[in-house]
């Protein structure tokens, strides 16, 4: 009988094992000291929640260190207590600033999903030393791309963290104002993963294959709570700022001095109710946002460059997920921000006033309205404008939603400007989204549709996404049609007037090796048909205009390197002249009609970056439009623990093509310096040389968080204009900026 029940046991194991975790947090009367130790008497009836397990290197065992928390609250803040066990007291931090990398260091990262409905969530992190990070899940955390996981959003907090012997310890305190939920919700969803450099793991308290992304809301525990949760009274906070500027343009021959520049301006959140928020922001000055890191563009279309100013952040996926990646109607940088062609960064167009209505009505239904007012650019005979868009997503069945979209760029008093622009342009947009209850399958189906000013042949896109994951392996097809008349201004569209169809697989092996610890390969293809809706006379329509096969292996070892080799074979017909080097003399293109086949092969390597001394590689050869082309790109980073990070990025292209085009060189080196003295104090500088806009950037930032999310800057940036081959070295522009702001509870 005993050995009945033993093996009994010993088949339910996994099982149990897997069991869902219910965790009841203890209203407290004393709030605990926020020192890290976990020592106060605050904590003494709380329960534990522990038995954490492996998603990395293995996600069938438990976890070698174990973690174990404790939730406790009161009318202000929820509180949580965090003990990590380890082998030993030798933690790795690479940086004490905010927001910081989970993957190269000890640290956890709790996940609540507030509304539980397995799509989006808040998380709250902090590492061994006590620097702490906030960020928002969208789309159920099933990718990295698209705004899934929003790093730089910001909101107030407290916690610190402890090192013991052969443990570090935390304590949060989270006020019930800087998250969302729904009042008299008594259930909410929550998972934790954390990263022990030491034993080598990542672990998470709901289980989670390895396969899977770690932050995926799919698989989640409850939260619940012993009362209905009440709105935690007026929730109202005003971010007011001051701004001081200095800057020089030396390409403009009409300036010949200084300009200087004060300003003032605020943001303000209001809780509309638990769950619905607005943010407002008027006279908005987003210099202190960090700049873009320059990329080597080979390609023909637009680079996307994401979004990282704080007032588009909160709920950005009820706006800004529609669509696929490269069909997005409605994308915020397209509001406020430029870019200069000469020197690649981003200059202002001035925004007004803002607004933004958003968050949860009820557990079903999540609505967001935006509206914002920017400048008239007299000097280029642009008026102000004024932007709206509307969204609306309604729950159906376990986890899926329909969505709705209305954007609408409207010019303000437009008779009185001689510019280039559409008094108005508009798009109207519907989607299904599918998540299904048992994680298996996901994608959506959508159709968009512009309104203009003026008619346009097939002013429409439709796209359809649908992905199959098990463990094994992962199926996905995808198709989109994008008409030439859509003209989504207010979006990110970098190409139209043509049908696409791209099928995909991928297989997953688990050898369990002391080495390698799994492997997986992918194979990807996309193919272009133009509709040729404007008549080019280089193609006919519905013709093949691209093709591309990739394949991909890739090795993840328990060291947790990455090894990835790839190859693809690339045909395409150009329908435009195109330079694909950018620095060939004037008159010097491949002409149109032109067609193109070959392959191309890269090795990337990425080490371990627990070490102090880290590296990406990855080199490139093979064809180029029937040319060559051989480089290199990746990144070199020394750790000086815990104070920050010494690295260099690279890009080197060495492009060969048919005569007349001049073989070239393309660089792109960027040293950076990330130093943080303290936990509020920090200190970036970063420089960039382009060679492809002979253009050399110096970028500096010093911050420093004298309260709670109020922090002071000091920006200068300066740019050189630098062609090697005239021995020209000149100044461009530069500018030096100090900028205050404070975060006021009303």
């Amino acid at each position: 009988m005993m050995k009945r029940l033993f093996f009994l046991v010993f088949l339910l194991f996994p099982y149990l094992m897997e069991a869902q975790v219910d965790i009841r947090p203890v209203r407290i009367n004393i709030a605990p000291t926020l020192d890290g130790k976990i020592d106060d008497d605050a904590w003494r009836d709380v329960p534990v929640t522990k038995d954490f397990r492996q998603q990395f290197p293995l996600d069938t065992i438990v976890a070698l260190g174990d973690t174990e928390l404790r939730f406790a609250y009161d009318d202000v803040n929820l509180y949580i207590a965090i003990h990590c066990q380890s082998s030993g007291s030798e933690f790795v931090t690479t940086s004490l600033r905010r927001d910081f990398s989970f993957r190269a260091q000890d640290n956890i990262t709790l996940v609540f999903d507030t509304y539980a409905d397995n799509t989006n969530a808040f998380v709250f992190g902090i590492n061994s030393e006590g620097a702490r990070r906030e960020a928002l899940i969208a789309n159920g955390g099933t990718s990295f791309q698209n705004g899934d996981f929003q790093l730089s959003w910001d909101n107030k907090w407290f916690g610190d963290a402890f090192i013991g012997e052969d443990f570090w310890s935390a304590e949060m305190a989270i006020p019930w104002k800087s998250i969302r939920f729904t009042e008299g919700s008594d259930t909410w969803f929550f998972n934790c993963y954390r990263n022990d450099t030491q034993f080598n793991e990542r672990t998470t308290l709901a289980k989670i294959p390895n396969n899977r992304m770690i932050m995926d809301l799919n698989f989640t525990n409850r939260i619940i709570w012993e009362e209905p949760l009440k709105k935690s009274g007026p929730n109202v906070a005003v971010i007011p700022y001051l701004i001081g500027q200095t800057s020089r343009d030396f390409e403009d021959p009409l300036v010949d001095g200084p300009t200087n520049k004060f300003n003032a301006g605020f943001d303000a959140k209001v809780g509309v109710t638990s769950g619905l928020n607005l943010d407002l922001t008027v006279n908005p000055d987003f210099s202190q946002v960090e700049v873009d890191q320059q990329v080597t563009n080979l390609d023909r279309f637009e680079i996307f460059f994401p979004e990282r100013r704080q007032f588009f952040l909160e709920n950005a996926d009820l706006f800004g997920s529609f669509g696929l990646s490269r069909m997005n109607p409605f994308f915020s940088r397209r509001i406020g921000v430029a870019r200069d062609t000469a020197t690649g960064q981003n200059i202002q167009n001035p925004i007004l006033y803002g607004a933004r209505l958003s968050g949860k009505v009820n557990d079903n239904l999540r609505v967001g309205l935006l509206n914002m007012q920017t400048a008239a650019e007299e000097e280029n005979g642009l008026p102000s404008f004024n932007y709206t868009v509307a969204a609306v997503q309604q729950k159906v069945f376990d986890r899926s939603n329909i969505s709705f979209i209305m954007v609408n760029k409207q010019a303000i008093n437009p008779g009185e400007y001689s510019g280039d622009f559409s008094r108005f342009n508009r798009i109207a947009g519907l989607e299904y989204r599918l998540a299904s209850a048992d994680n298996f399958w996901r994608g959506k189906i959508f159709y968009h549709r512009a309104i203009l000013e003026e008619e346009m042949e097939d002013p429409y896109t439709h796209g359809a996404q649908i992905e199959y994951q098990r463990r094994r392996f992962r199926l996905e097809w995808a198709h989109s049609i994008i008409g030439l008349g859509y003209d989504a201004q207010v979006g990110f569209v970098p190409r139209k007037d043509y049908a696409l169809i791209s099928p995909e697989f991928q297989l997953y092996f688990y050898p369990n090796g002391r080495l390698l610890n799994t492997h997986n390969i992918n194979v990807d293809t996309r193919w272009f048909y133009q509709l040729d809706k404007e008549g080019n006379p280089v193609i006919e329509p519905g013709e093949n205009s691209e093709q591309q096969v990739e394949f991909t292996w890739e090795f993840n070892f328990t060291n947790t390197s990455e090894l990835r080799l790839n190859a693809s074979r690339n045909f395409l017909k150009l329908l435009n002249d195109f330079d694909p080097t950018r620095v060939q003399a004037d008159g010097v293109v491949l002409p149109a009609g032109s067609s193109y086949d070959y392959f191309e092969y890269s090795i990337s390597y990425r080490s371990d970056q627990r070490r102090l001394f880290a590296f990406e590689l990855e080199p490139t050869f093979g064809g180029f439009f029937n040319g060559i082309r051989r480089g290199v790109n990746g990144e070199i980073n020394y750790r000086i623990q815990p104070y920050g990070t010494l690295g260099v990025g690279y890009d080197y292209n060495y492009i060969e093509l048919a005569e007349p085009f001049e073989p070239v060189d393309i660089w792109l080196v960027g040293p950076r310096f990330d130093l943080t003295f303290t936990k509020s104090l920090f200190l970036t500088a970063f420089f960039q040389y382009n060679s492809q806009l002979d253009n050399i950037n110096v970028n500096t930032r010093f911050q420093w968080r004298f309260a709670p999310v109020s922090d002071f800057f000091l920006v200068y940036t300066d740019n050189y204009f630098v062609n090697p081959g005239i021995q020209n070295f000149t100044k461009r522009n530069h500018a030096l900026v100090a900028k205050l702001t404070y975060w006021l509870n009303l």
